[in-house]
């Protein structure tokens, strides 16, 4: 099984289920699991089995039709309510990927508006068909337009790209944070796809090594140039003059081009500012959050302290009992982004 050849997130529709690669046994293990359940799906996100703002995002639209297809409620008020606590329900389960909670209100406006459209004509049951029907359609169209989305930001960020580059990324903003080509991977296939020499670079991203487990994965299989490299080196392979440009991803963008993302992303912007090398946040439009005036305001979730002292140890490497700070997320200044590849070209950060 190639993983170059399987969306990250699939609606099933024969069995009506969400399938999704389980991104934690990644790479000793390429594994499609079944999703149906408000429990599991919960799970599949908080525990990072799928992951990625935009992959969330897919997920949760299709997650929330899938339930709503198995519901069985009988009477439109009942349909509604557990609709409503189900979107709920999944949207606890992260607080920093604005993708999620953009996707289950979309959703919820499918609901809204076809019940509007349609109340006075047909009864309960005919209703909550129509509404079913009309949630497939939007979850499909989610899906579709986040592959579309994909492969604009890719065009726009290759374009970016010069033959013989040395690129640098952190965490996995690669095709397992999308449906297909990523955000800030997506420049690199494309301009791989072209015929430039590109050399790739993938901090290994602690504590939960997404850029050695996943990115470096990935984009190795697609037959590109990739060498990993702990956190802490990317100084380094900038000061060497290794690095000519930087593409990440994001969970959230706040109104002034604040931008929250895996954790150790503003330690290198802050190397890249200093050495001059341009970087670049890549991610769809609707990753911006107009709501949230800056960086302040987006709330950054806490993980559990085992994954920094025991999870990747045959013996736990911290003294028991040390307290362990472990937030999932930090919060890159918009002065040290040089631009944001989106769909809608490459903007700065005064222009979102």
């Amino acid at each position: 099984m190639n993983i170059s050849e399987i969306d990250t997130v699939a609606l099933n529709e024969e069995k009506c289920v969400v399938d999704i690669i389980d991104q934690t046994l990644l790479p000793n293990e390429i594994k499609i699991i079944s999703l149906s359940e408000k429990g599991p799906m919960f799970d599949a996100i908080k525990l990072l089995q799928v992951r990625g703002a935009p992959a969330i995002g897919v997920f949760a639209a299709m997650a929330m039709y899938v339930l709503a297809e198995r519901s069985s409620e009988q009477t439109l008020a009942g349909f509604n309510s557990e609709f409503a606590s189900n979107r709920e329900y999944l949207n606890s389960s992260r607080p920093t990927a604005v993708n999620l909670s953009w996707a289950l209100k979309k959703m919820q406006n499918v609901v809204d508006t076809t019940e509007n459209s349609f109340d006075a004509e047909y009864n309960d049951s005919e209703m909550i068909k129509k509404v079913v029907e009309a949630l497939h359609d939007e979850a499909v169209k989610i899906r579709d337009d986040d592959i579309d989305t994909c492969r604009k930001i890719g065009e726009y960020g290759a374009s970016l790209i010069h033959d013989g580059d040395g690129i640098l990324t952190h965490c996995n903003a690669g095709k397992l944070a999308t449906v297909r080509y990523g955000t800030a991977t997506a420049p690199m296939y494309l301009a791989y796809e072209k015929g430039l020499d590109i050399k790739v670079y993938c901090d290994e991203t602690r504590p939960l090594l997404q850029g050695a487990r996943l990115t470096s994965f990935e984009l190795s299989a697609a037959g590109i140039d990739t060498t990993l490299n702990c956190d802490n080196m990317s100084s380094s392979l900038m000061k060497a003059g290794k690095i000519n440009i930087i593409f990440v991803g994001c969970d959230r963008v706040a109104a002034n081009g604040d931008t929250a993302n895996k954790i150790g992303t503003s330690l290198l912007a802050i190397a890249a500012k200093y050495y001059g090398v341009p970087f670049y946040v890549c991610a769809p439009y609707s990753t911006i959050d107009k709501a949230t005036a800056t960086g302040a305001d987006i709330p950054i979730e806490m993980r559990d302290p085992d994954e920094v002292a025991e999870m990747w140890y045959e013996k736990r490497m911290a003294p028991t009992g040390i307290h362990i700070y472990n937030p999932a997320f930090d919060v890159t200044d918009h002065k040290l982004i040089t631009g944001f590849v989106t769909e809608r070209g490459i903007l700065r950060p005064d222009e979102l």
